[in-house]
């Protein structure tokens, strides 16, 4: 969304001035003749950084829109028009919503289609969401389908936070231990070196290490500071190539107890998005490519177009997950195969979507029991090397005496 400058003359010839946001200023000015100004000028708003993070702050959820999703659905149930219900919600919504809604209200007006307005904001919408709401207009049946990813995207809120809530302790103590480490280095360990330079004492080995490496931190800082940013930007610069996105993704999956447990949140919301789409009408060649995109892993994304090809030249659904074991366990194809046979695919994948959450908290508890005695152990032989490394040329001192 951008931001832009208007000047304008409203209904009794009066100069206004404002500013209005929208995707492209054709889009601007549809939203200033809504509210019943003449545009004279309209120029693209520069932004300074205390706008940048203005906007950051204001920044559209997953929770947003799917309260945006559940209002309309019960709004559009309720008999209401969709123009009638996204009125309400305009005012209704939050700042940064209420932009959004009213760009998709003057579209609407204009004589657009719901889903061919909620196309203009893929950063917001997906295009899982916007296939879905197409397959519903075309259906008639927009309120239910809207039900649907309502649900779909509160039980996504709720698996997400669910997964960040558990990893949170253990990023904590990770962090906490660099911060301490780094406080040690630079500040508290360069202060015993000059007590022990004035009483001329024997430095032990581990106190050696410990000064070399605080000597080093504190004069170049800078050069480690600027390795491990080159290390970064290489980093992503090997990642936006598909070789190097493929290889990095198929490191993740390699990674004991994280790796399986991202594949297992990655199978949780394909199956489950693929159900919807099912029971909304899409088509299974059309769900497996929509699904292929928005996947964030290479390595499924890419199964996931070898399948639809192979749907597409006539193969079974579990004929096609089955060539890919790297990326769907056995138990998808399996229960894939019941689905075609007894005709409720999406029945089947909302069942199978329900195993892979219930085995990724699985995974989430048993990556938390791992991390937690591993950052304990980390962490004690940390304070163990710093304790003998200050101590030990404070006893060899005394005992001189």
């Amino acid at each position: 969304m951008k931001r832009f400058n208007y000047k304008a003359k409203d209904s009794a010839g009066r100069v206004v001035t404002g500013e209005v946001e929208a995707a492209d200023m054709s889009s601007a000015a549809k939203l200033i003749k809504g509210k019943g100004f003449f545009v004279i000028s309209l120029t693209p708003k520069i932004d300074n950084p205390l706008s940048l993070l203005r906007r950051m702050r204001e920044k559209i959820t997953g929770s947003d829109v799917a309260t945006f999703t559940r209002q309309l659905s019960t709004m559009i149930n309720a008999g209401l028009p969709i123009t009638e219900g996204l009125l309400i919600l305009r005012s209704q919504s939050k700042k940064s919503m209420q932009r959004v809604v009213a760009q998709l209200l003057a579209d609407v007006e204009a004589g657009d289609s719901f889903s061919n307005a909620l196309s203009k904001h893929p950063k917001i919408f997906g295009k899982t969401y916007i296939a879905l709401v197409k397959s519903g207009e075309v259906g008639g049946v927009l309120d239910a389908v809207l039900l649907r990813l309502a649900d779909n995207l509160e039980k996504q809120q709720e698996f997400g936070s669910k997964v960040k809530g558990a990893l949170i302790y253990p990023v904590i103590i990770v962090v906490g231990m660099v911060l301490v480490s780094a406080i040690m280095m630079i500040f508290v360990i360069p202060k015993l070196l000059s007590l022990y330079s004035d009483f001329n004492a024997t430095l032990p080995l581990p106190t050696k290490i410990l000064i070399g490496m605080s000597s080093f931190f504190v004069k170049y800082w800078f050069i480690v500071l600027a390795l491990g940013g080159i290390a970064l930007y290489v980093l992503r610069l090997y990642k936006a190539t598909p070789e190097g996105r493929r290889k990095i993704d198929e490191l993740i999956f390699k990674i004991p107890v994280y790796g399986e447990l991202q594949r297992q949140i990655i199978l949780t919301e394909l199956t489950r998005t693929l159900s919807m789409m099912v029971g909304a009408g899409v088509s299974i060649l059309e769900s497996l490519h929509i699904t292929s995109e928005v996947v964030g892993n290479t390595l499924i994304s890419d199964a996931l177009i070898d399948a639809a090809n192979q749907v597409e030249k006539g193969f079974p659904i579990a004929f096609a997950f089955s060539r890919h074991p790297e990326a769907f366990p056995f138990i998808l194809s399996q229960m894939v195969a019941v689905g075609e046979e007894t005709g409720k695919m999406d029945e089947v994948l909302t069942k199978i979507s329900r195993i892979f959450e219930v085995e990724s908290d699985e995974k989430v508890k048993g990556l938390t029991a791992a991390i937690e005695p591993i950052v304990m152990v980390v962490l004690g032989l940390g304070v163990g090397f710093l304790v003998i490394a200050v101590i030990l040329p404070i006893y060899n001192l005394t005992s001189s005496f």
